[in-house]
């Protein structure tokens, strides 16, 4: 076998490989051999058969299995030999594939980048710390009774966290985009997301007033066919409830499991806070040390992987596109997910070459660990740590958050660290109410 690789690019190889006809003959010859001696024709009891008939109904056939299978198994020997590391599959196209010529063929694909790492010692990472306060414990025990809020009519102008319950109707022009007037809507004022200024507009409105008014609609919003445009709303007021917040108290927390013990109650509240507050410092630790060390390191990465990178965070779109989602616009999708999908490979490359140079193998104690700490989020810890025990493929997840927190571990054992206090609530918000945190 004969191999020439050519570099196309600086990622880019054209692989030309000549297998000799001698070769592929002794391929072909033992497996009509072999089909001889099992093969049923008119006329002959099975393994009688003629060879020279046996080759003429299945030589063809048998030749272009043989090529097919040598086609990829000379490739990975001659990428083997040539110690090249594809990234993805090749492009292969055969150039002479004739009986009596022998094969040829061509290999067209992407090699993994070579890259040295950037120093560990010289990256400046954070490490997130936070602690649980006691008004933290207040607010977290506050949301649970908001939680279980109940509602009282009152006689008195509605004012903000306040429940209106009206009936109206939305224009813009002569259009109705409320499709006619609804009846018994409910709006907690402050609570949102509405149309911004409508809830203002409820604010000193008292039960049988009626509001005729006008709004901007600010150019971003989200309804497409409202945003940038004035609508106008009739507004009729039926009710104005304030909310009832339930005491603290015995009947309270057996509606989370505990027996009538107030202070059990918030200890478990506290250990529950404090359980998410670790996850939540991880992640945003993790998520800081994968930014210095992607800033750290840059080197080509290979189009196949990002393709088929952004392919896979496009799939839940493909899938609407395809029930003809008119919203789905999906080389706007490509535009905005491109960048996750070259950090993604770029970090998986990055991280593969630390674990490999420093050759770390998943702990399994801190793997058992984890599960364990997830179980307790769960009624039944002992159900989920099994299951998760029950099938190796339930852990192969873990298994790779476990290492990729190892690798996280290492970095910071090496670089320059400065902690970084971040306050409980701000910690905890959802994405979107602050700055969001990248992920891997």
């Amino acid at each position: 076998m004969q191999v020439s690789v050519e570099a196309v690019s600086e990622l880019n190889r054209k692989m030309t490989v000549n297998v000799p006809e001698e070769k592929i003959r002794e391929q072909v010859e033992s497996r009509l051999k072999s089909l001889t001696r099992e093969v049923r024709l008119d006329g002959f009891r099975p393994g009688k058969a003629p060879a020279s008939l046996v080759r003429k109904r299945y030589g063809a056939q048998v030749r272009e299995e043989v090529l097919s299978e040598m086609i990829q198994s000379s490739f990975h020997q001659a990428v083997s030999d040539e110690n090249l590391r594809p990234a993805g599959m090749p492009r292969i196209t055969a150039t002479v594939i004739g009986e009596g010529e022998g094969l040829s063929y061509t290999a067209d694909f992407e090699v993994l980048p070579d890259f040295e790492l950037a120093s560990l010692e010289n990256l400046q990472c954070p490490r997130f710390t936070c602690e649980v306060t006691d008004a933290d414990l207040e607010a977290m025990v506050q949301k649970l009774r908001e939680q279980r809020r109940t509602w009282s009519a009152v006689e008195r102008p509605a004012a903000m966290n306040d429940e209106v319950v009206i009936h109206f109707e939305g224009k813009v022009g002569e259009e109705s985009f409320t499709n006619g007037r609804l009846e018994n809507f409910h709006v907690v004022l402050g609570g949102g997301p509405l149309i911004p200024g409508f809830e203002e507009k409820l604010i000193g409105a008292e039960v049988g007033s009626r509001l005729v008014f006008e709004l901007d609609i600010p150019a971003d919003f989200s309804n497409e066919k409202l945003a940038g445009r004035t609508a106008s709303f009739d507004v009729e007021v039926v009710a104005v409830n304030e909310s009832v917040l339930p005491e603290v108290d015995a009947d309270f927390v057996k509606a989370f499991g505990v027996d009538g013990d107030v202070e059990a109650f918030k200890a478990d509240v506290r250990a529950n806070m404090e359980r998410e507050m670790r996850r939540a410092l991880k992640v945003r630790t993790k998520s800081a040390v994968l930014d210095a060390l992607l800033a750290a390191n840059s080197f080509t990465l290979p189009e196949v992987l990002v393709a088929d990178e952004l392919n896979d965070l496009l799939q839940p779109y493909f899938k609407l596109a395809e029930r003809g989602d008119a919203g789905v616009e999906l080389d706007t999708l490509k535009d905005r997910y491109t960048p996750l999908a070259k950090r993604r490979v770029a970090l998986g490359l990055i991280l593969s070459k630390l674990i490999e140079d420093n050759k770390l193998s998943v702990d399994r104690k801190r793997v058992r660990s984890t599960v364990e700490e997830q179980a307790q989020s769960y009624e039944n810890p002992e159900q989920v740590v099994n299951w998760y025990y029950s099938d190796k493929s339930n852990l192969r997840e873990i298994e790779n958050l476990v290492l990729e927190e190892q690798v996280v571990d290492l970095i910071l054992s090496k670089a320059s660290v400065t902690e970084q206090r971040v306050d409980f609530a701000k910690l905890m918000a959802p994405a979107g109410a602050t700055e969001q945190q990248p992920q891997l």
